[in-house]
Order: structure tokens, then sequence, then C-alpha cells
């Protein structure tokens, strides 16, 4: 991983999604109208937290979000989303 510019404040955390599914698992080819906007991906940067509430992900760590959680945002040519801490449903 290279040197991630972006540093979230406080309880933000900025997460990379995993790509969406191209294919089912009995091989139908799914179109990009039908694609679900994945639920899980990568943190790749964490703020400080707060006084009350320190950080628990680490950057690398493979997380689930609620589906509409975050802002999305591109940089150098990437989607990322950032979201707080609390969007953050399960560490994988």
């Amino acid at each position: 991983m290279s040197k991630m510019s972006i540093k979230p404040l406080a309880d933000r955390v900025l997460v990379e999604p995993a790509a969406a599914e191209t294919k089912t698992s009995s091989g139908i080819i799914i179109p990009d109208s039908a694609k679900e906007k994945p639920q899980k991906g990568t943190v790749v940067a964490v703020g400080s937290g707060t006084k009350d509430n320190p950080i628990t992900v680490a950057v690398g760590d493979h997380v689930l979000y609620g589906k509409y959680a975050g802002t999305e945002l591109q940089h150098e040519g990437k989607e990322y989303l950032i979201m707080k801490e609390s969007d953050i449903l399960a560490i994988v």
C-alpha cells in the first residue's frame, strides 16, 4: 500500500470499497444496471479518535458497513468512502 495523503479527522475512517460482483456463483454475468453497491472494503486511513471514543479499527482491516454509509469521494483516480467509525458494522 502506498502512503495515503488523506488523513481523516476525529472518529472518521477512509475505506476503499471492494469491487462489485460481476458474476453469480453459477456463472451468470450481472449487467451494470443490476449490480449492487458493495458493503465491504478495506480501511485505508483512520483518524485519531475522540477523547471519549478511541478508534478500534486499523489500517488494513477488512470491514462491513451499512448500505448507505459514508460519503463517496475520488482521489488520484480511485473511489473511496469516508465515514464515521460507528457506521462500520464489523471487522471481517
